[in-house]
């Protein structure tokens, strides 16, 4: 078959987008906020943020992009028989959601996949951005079908699995269970507990899955990156379950896993390595993160098999 006569396939992958430079962190915080601007303490709180962790690069914007791009090569080398194309799609910054769809169509794209990088679906969350892309694919006649998530798929549980053993490892001489391993995701509004949303649950099951393999017992879920709405968030936030670790015995020790999290981005550099450590170093603990996804093999396996299983449904 002559690559003219493949079946094209578009790919919208979906994320939640970042400024690419600071003079755009005003834009993109007025667009978080449904086009309020933030006040000038706000502002200057977010804007602190990105230059204490990266003086000015913002590195979500090139990790997505990069992710983006081993997506689609994996998807066209692993599916020779069909083309794949992909497009970037973003909540809060250019190109937007509705952008991609858009230029989908006006590349001839008349099949296509969305997908989110986040393994675990909220309505809140991923539920979001499917809605916003199926509204523009709606209105401009494009077929699309969408991979909710991907969170017990056996290639990413192997990619986390390497990392939380390869952290365990980073405490030499160290017992697994003197090192306590704390998982970590968004926090949400507390109001999906309501709604029965699957989120908390599946962010357990794929904890509970690693530390199966990886044989530990220590272990426990916290939350993160709360944002401040002035509506209770899920917790226990990652700063408070840190104080609980240090009042436990022989827990002087604290691996966090980000599960939530696939990049290398704001609520990892600074959430974490930054005010977590700076929380944990106060507290006397010795405190270490495992690498992020970013464009690891595993993980673009991953999203190429979810990907993929779309089309071949009927």
């Amino acid at each position: 078959m002559s690559v003219a006569q493949q079946k094209r396939i578009g790919v919208l992958v979906m994320s939640y987008g970042t400024p690419e430079s600071l003079d755009q962190v005003e834009a993109y915080y007025t667009h978080i906020r449904r086009g309020n601007p933030p006040t000038p303490e706000q502002l200057k709180d977010l804007t602190d943020r990105y230059e204490a962790i990266v003086g000015g690069f913002f590195p979500l914007r090139e990790n997505t992009d990069k992710q983006v791009q081993a997506l689609e090569a994996r998807l066209n080398e692993k599916y020779p028989d069909t083309t794949f194309v992909c497009y970037q799609g973003l909540k809060h910054a250019s190109p937007f959601i509705e952008d991609g769809v858009e230029r989908m169509v006006q590349d001839g794209i008349t099949e296509a996949v969305g997908v989110v990088l986040a393994p675990h679906y909220s309505v809140m969350s991923v539920g979001g951005y499917i809605k916003r892309a199926q509204e523009k694919a709606d209105s401009l006649g494009l077929s699309m079908r969408f991979v909710k998530s991907y969170h017990l798929h056996p290639a990413l549980i192997e990619a986390l699995v390497q990392r939380v053993e390869e952290g365990l490892n980073r405490f030499e001489g160290v017992a697994k269970d003197a090192v306590k391993v704390i998982f970590t995701a968004h926090s949400l509004p507390e109001k999906i507990l309501e709604m029965k949303d699957p989120y908390p649950d599946q962010l357990l099951e794929t904890s509970k899955a690693i530390a199966e393999r990886c044989g530990i017992t220590h272990w426990q879920f916290g939350w993160q990156s709360a944002g401040q709405t002035g509506v209770p968030w899920l917790g226990p936030d990652i700063l408070d379950v840190l104080h609980t670790a240090k009042k436990e015995k022989q827990a002087e020790r604290v691996l966090i896993c980000p599960i939530g999290f696939v990049s290398d981005h704001l609520e990892v550099l600074y959430d974490l390595d930054i005010e977590a450590q700076k929380t944990a170093r106060e507290l006397g603990l010795r405190l270490e993160r495992t690498r992020s996804l970013n464009t690891d093999p595993l993980y673009m396996e991953t999203l190429s098999d979810v990907v993929y299983a779309q089309t071949e449904r009927d």
